[in-house]
């Protein structure tokens, strides 16, 4: 996909990211999973920071466990997208 019609705010060297992604960037950094460690909060609050924010699905121990982190993460990031909205 080409983006390059819509770089307006996007930082450089994200061009091959889909919009919404490079749209929230504030820099180009991954909070890098830990196992155990990284969560739904931490993806969060690592996206809401500017930042992609990952974790080893295997923290979430069964699949429904990471169906509900990965919908728990959707909802609050449009939640977070919408305050943010003029």
């Amino acid at each position: 996909m080409d983006l390059s019609a819509r770089r307006d705010n996007i930082p450089s060297g994200t061009s091959r990211l889909p919009t919404r992604i490079a749209r929230r960037l504030r820099l180009p950094l991954i909070a890098a999973p830990m196992f155990t460690l990284s969560g739904p909060n931490l993806v969060i609050a690592a996206c809401r920071s500017g930042v992609i924010g990952a974790f080893p699905t295997a923290n979430a121990r069964t699949p429904d466990e990471l169906d509900a982190w990965l919908d728990y993460i959707c909802k609050q990031l449009k939640r977070a997208d919408n305050q943010l909205a003029p």
